[in-house]
């Protein structure tokens, strides 16, 4: 079933219909001051959900698609908050475990000129995702599935479970999307680099950052890249304000960034890589994917919080299609 054949943002059709696309990973609960400030002053603080797969199937499926978020959190509060909030957005989180002896994670976000991350996740219960989750007969026939480079950093099981999904192929029928995503408070990058250097390139579609492709392997431009990760039917290299380039098919796509005030930068790169994806779900052409990857990160750039509501995903898709600006 094509994602333009139900309501973008409505109600999943039923269970015997196969996703559209399955995003595999934690999220967490967020703390933050509120106001921004430093954290060791004290004061308000806000509670929010935070994690860049569930992000992902948040906006994929305000878009349109029939998307499912897979993860693992704690029989606790936190936990039940974070499947609500993504449920919130049309995302089904039947496959999101609960864990009687393990706790949701938590992080805490520090502002300041240069703002921070705390994390609590150790010993979560997303830490014990593992590969036999692709033996859920529901996922058969699944076109998408997305991962990142998040995951393998949690625990042994969690890099088993990208590993078998990015070399085994269990769903046969998917395209596997992977996104570099390196996260420094979890591994450096001289732990990561030839990790995730190995898994992005044994994926279909890959996303990066140029800043942290430069980091993890020393590549400054995007043909560096490629030339590093030759592997990918479909390489994104993201380059911030500048814009993005694609190679796909023997083609190089270079798409322009779309100017924005920006609120808060965290969370437009998950957006970027849900408005490519729904691009590549129905078809969209190259430089329309890249668009609509632009045009959903800015709607993520515009909000404090990860996921923005897309309030006329029609607008963004005619926009996407024609090289408009809203």
């Amino acid at each position: 079933m094509s994602p333009t054949e139900h309501t973008p943002g409505g109600t999943p059709p039923p269970t015997t219909t196969r996703y559209d696309a399955i995003c595999i990973g934690e999220s967490m609960a967020l703390v933050a001051p509120d106001p921004p400030a430093p954290l060791a002053r004290g004061g308000t603080m806000r509670l929010d959900v935070a994690g860049a797969e569930s992000t992902v199937a948040s906006y994929l499926a305000q878009l349109g698609a029939r998307v499912a978020w897979v993860s693992r959190v704690g029989e606790d509060p936190l936990g039940r908050l974070l499947r609500d909030r993504t449920a919130a957005h049309g995302v089904d989180v039947s496959h999101v475990d609960v864990d009687p002896t393990a706790p949701t994670g938590v992080f805490f976000k520090d502002p300041g000129e240069h703002t921070t991350v705390h994390y609590y996740r150790a010993g979560s219960a997303a830490s014990r995702l593992g590969p036999e989750l692709f033996a859920r007969p529901a996922f058969a026939g699944c076109r998408v599935v997305h991962l990142s480079g998040i995951t393998p950093a949690l625990s042994a099981s969690c890099a088993a479970l990208v590993d078998t999904a990015l070399t085994g192929r269990p769903l046969p029928d998917a395209v596997y999307s992977f996104d570099v995503n390196h996260r420094p408070a979890l591994w450096s990058a001289g732990e990561a680099g030839p990790v995730l250097a190995r898994l992005a390139d044994r994926a279909d579609v890959t996303f990066v950052g140029l800043d942290e492709a430069t980091r993890l392997w020393g590549t400054r431009t995007p043909d560096e890249v490629r030339a590093l990760l030759p592997g990918p039917r479909t390489l994104v290299v993201k380059d911030g304000a500048v814009g993005v380039t694609s190679y796909r098919a023997g083609r190089v796509t270079f798409a322009p960034a779309v100017p924005v005030d920006v609120v808060e930068p965290v969370g437009a790169g998950d957006a970027y890589a849900a408005g490519y994806l729904y691009g590549l779900l129905t078809g969209l052409t190259e430089p329309a994917r890249l668009r609509l990857g632009h045009l959903v990160a800015g709607a993520a750039l515009r909000i404090p919080t990860d996921v923005a509501t897309l309030t006329d995903t029609a607008r963004l898709l005619h926009h996407a299609r024609t090289g408009g600006t809203p």
